[in-house]
């Protein structure tokens, strides 16, 4: 195994990478799918040193003694670091956080990412896609496959792309997804307080059901009914031929569904996710 201690910025490169494991306290990562060697670059690293380890393809890069910088970090906000990773397209990533922030981008295998506090950027990734976050905000676009989202108090916000099954799952951060349903595609959205906007083509085709017990409900689809009952209100209905499936629950938050028209460019107005 080779093994790296960064204490300033360094450049490393390797002959192959077949999966990566980041563990970063604070400060900020940013994976790149890239044809070239796959490298790590350490820009900026203040406390603790960065480990760099590669064996057999996989490549670690955590902070060293990390639960020792994550007590550092608490007390005086002394560590961080600002690192770079190339690696192939299709590597499967596993990111997890505390307070740093991170970019992903063009990766097509499974992306896992976990964080507390940090913001997350997604832009053009593929496959299996998990990111969990407690208070941390997801912006993602172009994605294409199967996500899943969860959160306390984190929004999402994901424009573009077309998805096979999209779960989302907040007690009150804000959901805004503008997508394409892929054939049978299905979405899946749970919140307790967060407000839900979903824009969808005018041509979809899903069995829709969107349920709030004290939320309003708003949808731009004629074809749908409305069901108010004491102890809660559905809007629900049968678009096109029904072949996916979009599902909304949720207990006070509000509720939106868009339809989007042919040409119409997906993704939200800025004003979409203003508090």
């Amino acid at each position: 195994m080779s093994r790296w201690t960064i204490e300033e910025p360094t450049s490393l490169d390797f002959d192959g990478v077949v999966a990566l494991r980041t563990t970063l306290i604070a400060g900020s990562v940013c994976v790149l799918a890239g044809g070239e060697r796959p490298s790590v670059l350490v820009d900026e690293i203040e406390g603790p040193p960065l480990v760099v380890s590669h064996e057999a393809g996989m490549l670690n890069v955590s902070h060293e003694r990390l639960w020792e910088g994550v007590l550092t970090w608490l007390r005086s906000q002394r560590c961080r670091a600002v690192v770079t990773v190339t690696v192939p397209h299709d590597c499967p990533v596993t990111v997890n956080l505390v307070s740093a922030d991170a970019v992903i981008t063009g990766l097509s295998a499974r992306t896992s990412l976990k964080t507390a506090s940090g913001d997350v950027t997604l832009d053009g990734v593929t496959g299996e896609i998990d990111v969990g976050t407690v208070s941390g905000a997801i912006e993602a676009q172009g994605l294409d496959g199967r996500v899943a989202f969860t959160s306390v108090s984190g929004d999402l916000a994901l424009a573009g792309g077309s998805v096979d099954a999209l779960t989302a799952r907040t007690v009150s951060g804000r959901i805004a997804v503008d997508v394409d349903l892929a054939g049978a595609g299905a979405v899946e959205v749970n919140t307790v307080s967060g407000e839900v906007a979903l824009r969808v083509p005018e041509t979809a085709s899903a069995e829709v059901t969107l349920n709030s017990a004290a939320g309003r409900l708003d949808s731009s689809f004629p074809e749908l009914e409305r069901q108010d009952r004491p102890f809660g209100r559905t809007v629900a209905g049968k678009l096109g031929d029904g072949s996916g499936r979009l599902s909304v629950n949720t207990v006070s938050g509000g509720v939106t569904l868009l339809g989007r028209a042919p040409g119409d460019a997906g993704g939200f107005p800025a004003s979409g996710m203003e508090k």
